[in-house]
């Protein structure tokens, strides 16, 4: 009995030898729904590292009448592949323009990815305190704005609202373009609470950041505390993928500009994206490597400043 345990001591201290030599196994490819591709990214991310920006959808809840976006469903285990994916531990999920104010499906969704998830919803003037707070205790931490898709509050209502979200230290996410941007200042200048711009705040190419809405925007981040999302390489490149250039240029002039003011996201399921375009998920995370080559930037990025502006 002693000689046999013997000997499979030694096997087993043989093929722990054999492991080391070859190094760790590798992760095996994963498909995701909504994202091309299977592999994972390049980029080996830091503990708490977070998507600021993604969406879930689910037939159940009715769309909004005046919405036009009305991608099919993305669910909260769906998402959970691509988190596993990717690497990621925090996820900040946004109300679409799918449903408006509706704001059903988003606190659903919170509350089921738990303590490491927020939400941004959708509100009007309207909304009372009684229902701020309720949303404050779902993890609730801004109200989204939006001049380019049709399913929202009115962009008259921001100022309004931003008032009455003020002392629960949430923000205004504003997913609006370049010249409606200009458009804004005044009102954006005058908000009680910092602004976060969806998606590098959809400056066209090929101007950039040579657009005169970055100066507007830089502005805004020295003396208001806004931010701005690296999101949405995919949707206004002209030079296309994988290397999205055009947008790289934009988003190496914000890493410039203010580290500290910048956040990540997938943008999954990319509801503007046709099913067989969808664009993979991994590549869009190692972009960030690219844009922001120093790690400590890069954990500033994924890690700290999404968990100062959450409350993670």
């Amino acid at each position: 009995m002693t000689h046999t345990m013997t000997r499979r001591g030694h096997l087993a201290l043989l093929a722990a030898g054999a492991a080391s030599i070859a190094g760790p196994r590798p992760v095996s490819a994963q498909a995701v729904r909504w994202s091309a591709g299977t592999e994972r990214p390049r980029l080996t991310v830091p503990p708490g590292a977070t998507d600021c920006h993604h969406h879930i959808y689910d037939a159940r809840f009715p769309a909004a009448p005046a919405a036009t976006l009305r991608p099919p469903d993305a669910s909260v285990e769906d998402y959970r592949q691509l988190q596993r994916r990717l690497g990621l531990t925090r996820n900040v999920v946004v109300q679409p323009s799918t449903y408006g104010t509706d704001n059903r499906l988003l606190v659903e969704a919170v509350k089921a990815f738990g303590s490491t998830a927020r939400g941004i919803v959708m509100l009007d003037a309207s909304v009372t305190a009684d229902e701020l707070k309720r949303l404050h205790e779902a993890g609730i931490r801004g109200v989204r704005f939006g001049t380019r898709l049709p399913g929202g509050a009115p962009i008259e209502d921001m100022e309004p609202v931003a008032r009455r979200i003020a002392d629960l230290g949430w923000h205004i996410q504003l997913v609006s373009e370049g010249e409606k941007i200009i458009g804004l200042r005044d009102v954006l200048e005058r908000l009680p609470v910092p602004v976060v711009f969806d998606h590098m705040g959809h400056l066209p190419e090929p101007e950039g950041p040579d657009h005169p809405a970055f100066g507007v925007m830089a502005r805004l981040i020295e003396t208001r505390g806004a931010y701005v999302k690296l999101t949405g390489a995919y949707i206004l490149s002209k030079s296309g993928p994988p290397a999205y250039a055009d947008r790289g240029r934009l988003a190496r002039a914000y890493v410039a500009l203010a580290p500290e003011r910048l956040i990540w996201g997938s943008d999954w399921p990319h509801p503007t994206s046709p099913a067989e375009g969808k664009p993979d998920d991994a590549v869009l995370l190692d972009l960030l490597a690219e844009w922001a080559p120093d790690p400590a930037v890069q954990a500033k990025i994924l890690v700290s400043n999404p968990a100062r502006l959450y409350g993670f």
